[in-house]
């Protein structure tokens, strides 16, 4: 399954996610903090989607409600 997600209230514009089973396979973020984005999203390869989920949900970005990884959650969701 492709998850393609347009966040909100961040940097990054948009987020594909391959998702196998329930488990992560790879995740693409454009733009945003390209290094921090990266590196999470090599994390989350070979996770289970309900872990990632519970990790990144509720993060928030400076004074923003939102983030990146929060958003990625978001995306997540979609998948269960």
């Amino acid at each position: 399954m492709t998850i393609t997600y347009t966040p909100t209230g961040v940097c990054s514009r948009k987020m594909t996610i391959e998702v196998d089973e329930g488990i992560i396979r790879s995740v693409e973020v454009l733009d945003g903090c390209n290094g921090n984005l990266q590196g999470i999203s090599r994390l989350m390869e070979g996770m289970t989607v309900e872990e990632a989920i519970r990790r990144m949900e509720g993060i928030r970005c400076g004074r923003k409600s939102t983030s990146c990884p929060d958003q990625l959650a978001q995306a997540l969701k979609t998948a269960l």
